[in-house]
């Protein structure tokens, strides 16, 4: 048994069920929920929890910490993980002029107590227990299954049987693909070169159709692979240790006063006895004359609770509103202060004034919104290999996309929970509007929209691409300016300030804000940054007039065939691309000739003048 400390954080946004890990001395795939050993922590967040139980059709669905011990001697409690891969490469070699250099390649039941039994090849000793290290390469499938590869039956053929030893010839010294051979030494067929498991489509796999295999939840979890034409995928080649083997797909929350929620539990209180046959709101006001129901709808107004009550006899259901819609309408409708100005707080924020006659860049800006206490809850709710999934930029992930799941029976999800503060500024909608239909911008939109449809594997309307995803990207392009500018003064890495960017019909809103588990996240350098917006706001957008790669980052294009780069502007590493813990969007949909002018372009600047 081997033992390694990891942060809950990381089990959530790295480490969770299905994952490849390396430890010190083996390799292992992270064990889906069911075995994970241990009580864990209900995290209390009911609006993220009544939209998962919503959209993943678990009514009794948990959001819950992992388990960690109490003591580090204490076995018995933590994420399991299985051994993972099951062939090892041996750690002896035997050069000749024909193999260059060659390792055996073993199966897990050839080992004995974790080393490899064999002869020594310097003839100085009979034999010997040799170390093993797992091999590098296993096959997967885009629906996540993961297996080992069946390395015998990729030398010899399906069904035929061979007592010789498998060997892996490098035949240089890069360790490239195109170097790398598997062959047996018992008979007379040709070495096979791992180039040829590295296909790019699945017609082309030679490593045969994916059998479903699930084995982070266990040996009996296999299910059907479903693929085109409803037929199996063909698997694919995948290291284990490629950015590519895991995508968590992570849904956030931040924890706002919920007002709607104090209105329906305020009105359930008195529902039945009083309320249930009012006819108008002049009924409210009479029945709030007697003292339960006026204690129960205090600080609420009669036309809010006559609402309420008659969606209610109505019989309609309310459309259920979106993570961040619900988040949007509360920062832009903070009055002076809104939530609890103490520690165990987990929100506050206050209105920062602005002056009637701005000029400058801050002149574009609706309004700023200080926020002092934050709380924010992660959870993990599926995974991809491969490709991560598509993200909606308005609304929350699509959970019809086929995702890997974590647990057989999922009756909770692991998060975490967020403290800290950030900064929260809208647009003016008038100006958004009026530059979204400068005809450059429309041009741009339409070099923007079959990169968008490549992306999202659906057709989006230039319309929907004009009056949504442009203004997200001018969002999204200055909130890591504004990221890169701010970090220098605010006191916290960059890598640890993330974005939460909103685009809605009219109304356009950024909060830039850190969080962390432990007390790093209240240092308060993010809110005083806000207090003077203006002057980061102009810092960012110098920094974005020149990149180090200009002319060719200003005059790249998504439309371009060459480059490959569809979702990108003018961006580069230069200029708009941030660490990736920072990015909701994983640094796509970035162009800064939306923002401000550049040395290839001028009429799609939004701040054009400043």
């Amino acid at each position: 048994m081997s033992l390694v400390k990891l942060r809950q954080s990381q089990i959530v946004s790295t480490y969770g069920p299905g994952a490849l890990v390396d430890l010190p001395d083996l390799a292992v795939l992270v064990a889906g929920l069911e075995h994970w050993a241990g009580s864990a922590q209900l995290i209390h967040e009911p609006r993220l929890l009544a939209n998962l139980r919503a959209r993943l059709k678990l009514p009794a669905l948990e959001l819950r910490a992992p388990p960690v011990p109490e003591r580090e001697d204490e076995f018995g409690t933590g994420i399991v993980a299985w051994q993972f891969p099951e062939w090892f490469v041996a750690q002896f070699e035997v050069s000749t002029k024909e193999f260059g250099r060659s390792r055996p390649l073993v199966h897990r039941k050839s080992l004995v107590r974790g080393r490899y039994p064999a002869e020594d090849p310097t003839g100085k000793r009979k034999r010997k227990n040799w170390p093993v290290v797992p091999v590098r390469f296993v096959q997967a499938c885009p629906n996540g299954h993961v297996s080992d590869i069946d390395w015998s039956g990729l030398v010899h053929g399906d069904g035929v049987a061979c007592g010789g030893q498998l060997w892996l010839d490098e035949r240089g010294t890069t360790g490239d693909l195109v170097e790398l051979y598997v062959r047996c030494d018992g008979c007379e067929r040709k070495p096979i070169s791992l180039v040829r498991l590295q296909s790019t489509s699945e017609e082309r796999s030679v490593l045969g159709a994916c059998r479903g295999e699930r084995p982070w939840l266990g040996p009996l979890a296999r299910e059907t692979c479903v693929g085109p034409d409803d037929k199996p995928h063909r698997n694919k080649l995948l290291i284990r240790h490629a950015s590519n083997a895991y995508f968590p797909v992570i849904e956030r929350a931040i924890s706002i006063p919920d007002h709607d929620e104090r209105l329906r539990q305020a009105v359930d209180a008195v529902w039945e006895d009083f309320l249930s046959v009012a006819e108008s709101a002049s009924d409210v006001k009479r029945e709030r004359k007697k003292q339960r129901v006026s204690l129960a709808l205090e600080g609420l107004t009669d036309a809010e609770v006559w609402a309420e009550c008659e969606r209610r006899q109505s019989g309609r259901a309310d459309a259920p509103r979106g993570l961040k819609e619900v988040e949007l309408d509360t920062f832009l409708s903070v009055p002076h202060e809104l939530g609890d100005d103490r520690p165990e707080g987990d929100f506050y924020a206050r209105r920062l004034p602005l002056a009637a006659a701005r000029t400058g860049a801050i002149a574009a800006v609706e309004r700023v919104v200080l926020v002092h206490r934050l709380r924010e809850v992660v959870t993990e709710i599926g995974f991809t290999r491969f490709d991560a999934s598509a993200l909606p930029i308005d609304s929350e992930i699509d959970l019809g996309v086929r995702l890997a799941a974590l647990a057989l029976d999922t009756r909770w999800l692991p998060a975490v929970e967020n403290r800290g503060e950030g900064i929260f500024f809208a647009l003016d909608p008038e100006r958004v509007r009026r530059w979204a239909d400068r005809p450059a911008v429309r041009a741009r939109a339409k070099a923007f929209q079959a990169g968008l449809q490549a992306t999202s594997g659906a057709p989006i309307s230039l319309e929907r691409v004009e009056r949504i995803y442009m203004p997200y990207i001018l969002l999204h392009s200055l909130s890591h300016l504004l990221l890169t500018a701010i970090s220098l003064e605010c006191g916290y890495a960059a890598a640890s300030i993330r974005e939460r960017i909103y685009v809605r019909e009219g109304a356009y809103g950024l909060l830039l804000y850190t969080g962390t588990p432990d007390a790093e996240g209240t240092l308060g350098g993010l809110v005083q940054v806000g207090r003077r917006i203006a002057r980061h706001l102009d810092a960012a957008l110098e920094l974005g007039r020149l990149c180090s790669n200009d002319p060719v980052c200003a005059q790249h294009r998504p439309d371009s065939p060459h480059e490959g780069r569809i979702v990108h502007g003018a961006a580069c590493h230069g200029c708009l691309l941030i660490a990736e813990p920072s990015c909701e969007r994983r640094n796509e949909l970035l162009d800064r000739s939306l923002v401000v002018p550049t040395v290839d372009q001028s009429d799609l600047a939004f701040f054009a003048e400043h």
